[in-house]
């Protein structure tokens, strides 16, 4: 068999584990301390000793929370395969009361082989589902609602949540209520009356630590030595995989990416287009992979049009941030000249502009989307007297200044740009500065003329 259908299937092979939610969580379920273990034995007691709980699954959109769950619930229904029923709700779907119960009547009746009717009521959905928890706590069975995006049940009345806990306060009945969200305060926005029958119990989903992102590459990346792949192979690719995994740059360039985006979900999708970069005609992995891949996504549309702007443009995007910092945030185009005009004070260089050939740098960063009106109304007025906010963030303008080639040493300085730097004297820059005239004649000649 050839290198390149042994890197296809190789190839296929690691794209359908980053796709399999199982396969990846498993290790990092083997611990008796991670949110597996604690889920899997809070809900396994409460089957056990036929008792009622409820819990609250939290963390940011991508850390493994519906994931962790589903695994918990496949693990149990084979465990324990006639005790349980499931009901799956999701704010985004069921917020409203009347579909949320609808939904756990038709889910019930599927379960439970009962004839559903559509025509039926709110109250008459609601008397049933009080009828089945009751009937299911006779017959030792177990309810499992999970709720996702718990938070939107939370808005209105909360009749569901509270009909639902409120059930389960009965000796009769035996149900398990697990609520997913990405807010970490969802369960301060139940009301009281609902919030004293909950269990107050929550599992917190962190970002992955660095060992369980390694133990988790070396888990997706390496190939089994027991497959249809030829032993040769896989023992090679291992081998270099383990070299890449080992190297300085590559745990850099991981690093790099954690910073910004350090979930789960977030990893796997860098994976896979890592994955989908390797070479078949080398067959192997390798640390250009990985680099196309953080660069591919690490893509800022905002800081590739600062590199467009021109050096006055640059000079109106800092003031606005110097005026940001400086908690300034209802500002207009008449504050960020009177800041231009206190650093050109502080920094008295060639480049200072009229003010209408600074309205139009002004104009062209509204229409390039870098800054925007702070609301609609106000547009019988003026635009130099309209309230104007950044849409770049801190780190995209920081990073669009230094890759810009001719721009003023002392804009893309960081203590300039934190504002610390006013009055202090231009010495520090001004030696360096006026090499720089030339191109910044040039780069903004075409707004217009300078102001003498």
């Amino acid at each position: 068999m050839g290198i390149e259908n042994l890197a296809e299937k190789a190839q296929i092979l690691i794209r359908s584990r980053l796709c399999n939610p199982n396969f990846i969580f498993k290790p990092l379920s083997d611990s008796p301390d991670s949110n597996y273990s604690k889920l899997k034995f809070i809900i396994s007691s409460s089957i056990i000793e036929a008792c009622n709980n409820s819990i609250l699954l939290l963390g940011p959109r991508g850390s493994g929370k519906v994931a962790v769950l589903e695994l918990v619930l496949s693990d149990l229904l084979e465990e324990y395969p006639d005790t349980i029923t499931v009901i799956r709700l999701n704010g985004l779907l069921h917020s409203e009361d009347n579909s949320a119960f609808k939904e756990i009547a038709r889910q019930l009746c599927m379960e439970h082989h009962l004839l559903f009717s559509k025509m039926a009521s709110f109250d008459d959905n609601s008397q049933f589902m009080i009828a089945m928890l009751r009937e299911c706590g006779l017959a030792h069975k177990t309810v499992i609602f999970a709720l996702d995006e718990f938070d939107l049940f939370a808005q209105g009345k909360q009749r569901l949540l509270y009909s639902l806990l409120d059930a389960m306060q009965s000796v009769t009945s035996q149900a398990v209520v697990v609520g997913v969200s990405c807010r970490l305060d969802a369960d301060q926005l139940l009301e009281k009356r609902v919030r004293s029958r909950f269990s107050h119990r929550k599992l917190l989903f962190l970002p992955p630590s660095k060992e369980d992102v390694q133990r988790l590459l070396e888990h997706i990346l390496s190939l089994p030595m027991d497959s249809s792949l030829a032993h040769d192979y896989a023992a090679e690719f291992n081998e270099k995989l383990q070299s890449i995994l080992a190297d300085e740059r590559f745990k850099e360039i991981i690093s790099n990416y954690l910073n910004s985006n350090s979930t789960t979900n977030h990893l796997l999708r860098f994976l896979f287009i890592a994955i989908s970069n390797m070479e078949l005609k080398s067959g192997f992995l390798s640390l250009d992979n990985f680099k196309a891949a953080l660069s591919s996504i690490q893509r800022q549309p905002k800081q590739e049009c600062i590199k467009d702007c021109s050096i006055l443009e640059l000079y109106i995007l800092v003031c606005m941030k110097r005026l940001e910092i400086r908690e300034q945030n209802s500002y207009n185009f008449s504050s960020v000249m009177k800041e231009y005009k206190s650093i050109h004070d502080s920094f008295p260089t060639s480049d200072y502009y009229a003010q209408n050939v600074c309205l139009r740098a002004f104009e062209h960063l509204l229409q390039r989307e870098l800054i925007c009106f702070t609301d609609n109304r106000g547009h019988s007025q003026s635009i130099e007297f309209r309230q104007v906010k950044l849409v770049v963030s801190y780190a995209e303008l920081q990073e669009g200044l230094k890759s810009y080639r001719s721009c003023p040493l002392f804009l893309d300085d960081q203590e300039f740009l934190n504002s610390r730097i006013l009055e202090r004297s231009s010495s520090k820059f001004l030696p360096k500065l006026y090499l720089f005239d030339f191109k910044i004649v040039t780069a903004a000649g075409n707004l217009g003329e300078k102001k003498e």
